[in-house]
């Protein structure tokens, strides 16, 4: 090793650009970003969606449907779900809002369904705040009681 083969460290020297510093650098003046408008000034950033002054998308496609400002939104729970429970045993006899708050099958402020799919072949007092014709049906012919808060 001598001083003619001698170099810096890989990535230790920055390649890039010395902008604004100086006229006799040839990238003095507005360094490198032209003549006036947004981009040339401190500061600036382009904000999202913005198209250069240009009617932005989000604004020329037209609003679409309706929302319903007293919809009541209920969190669903199958039959299948509660028959797997009574598998597991961890239900027995009945369930109701707290058990399922408990089990995480609902939160604590959500209205409750219970919908039909699969088959229940416990005897369960299911208490919730709707059911649907099949679900109802289904627990009744299980031996069971469908009770509506």
């Amino acid at each position: 090793m001598d001083l003619s083969n001698l170099k810096p460290a890989e990535g230790s020297i920055n390649t890039g650009k010395r902008l604004g510093r100086g006229q006799g650098s040839g990238k003095g003046g507005t360094s490198t970003r032209g003549h006036k408008g947004a981009k040339s000034r401190s500061g600036y950033s382009r904000k999202l969606g913005f198209e250069g002054g240009q009617m932005p998308l989000q604004r020329r496609v037209p609003k679409f449907g309706f929302t319903n400002i007293n919809r009541k939104e209920y969190q669903g729970i199958n039959l299948d779900t509660l028959q797997e429970m009574v598998d597991v045993k961890k239900i027995k006899g009945k369930i109701d809002l707290d058990t399922m708050i408990a089990f995480r099958l609902a939160g604590k402020n959500e209205l409750v369904k219970i919908l039909g799919r699969g088959e229940l072949k416990a005897k369960l007092k299911v208490t919730a705040h709707k059911f649907t014709a099949s679900a109802k049906a289904a627990i009744e012919a299980a031996g069971g009681e469908a009770v509506t808060l």
